[in-house]
């Protein structure tokens, strides 16, 4: 099976599936990556230990702080005491909310996280300025948005005469 099709079956999976954690599994929220597929998880109980990410998630799904996932445990496990089995998305959350088997201690977390995460895609635009007449807004560049990425360079009009002139 190719890369590609690996990644479309798993994320298939992950997006389409309603699960519900078994007896045995837990829902955990991911607090940090330390690497090596390796996450530091707390559960609703305020437990705090590592989860490894299965080969079939590796390179295909992302995880990253602040999310939640349910867990299978791993009894021979010193540092490394559970196994993720599903990432769960903002739906899931809901779903399982809806059905009373969210865990409390968590769901003030994810309405933040869900709040949150809508006002990062979600961006409010400044209403535009009405333009009377044939006004040209080529000149008025304030509205533009501005990468910080990057350096400003500022040039004054005296050098940009000189660099005429010469």
């Amino acid at each position: 099976m190719s890369q590609a099709t690996k990644r479309k079956h798993v994320v298939k999976e992950l997006l389409g599936e309603h699960v519900v954690p078994s007896d045995q599994q837990q829902i955990v929220r991911v607090l940090r990556t330390p690497g090596n597929n390796l996450h530091e998880v707390e559960t609703a109980q305020g437990q705090h230990f590592l989860v490894s990410m299965p080969s079939k998630y590796r390179k295909n799904i992302w995880i990253k702080r602040g999310d939640f996932l349910i867990v299978d445990p791993i009894e021979e496990g010193e540092k490394v005491k559970a196994e993720i089995s599903f990432v769960l998305c903002k739906d899931h959350v809901r779903s399982l909310q809806k059905e009373g088997l969210w865990p409390e201690a968590f769901s003030e977390v994810a309405e933040k996280h869900n709040n949150s995460r809508n006002r990062q895609t979600q961006p409010e635009l400044p209403a535009e300025p009405q333009s009377s007449g044939d006004e040209s807004s080529s000149e008025d560049d304030s509205d533009l948005f501005v990468n910080t990425n990057r350096r400003q360079y500022h040039e004054s009009e005296e050098e940009s005469e000189e660099e005429e002139a010469a």
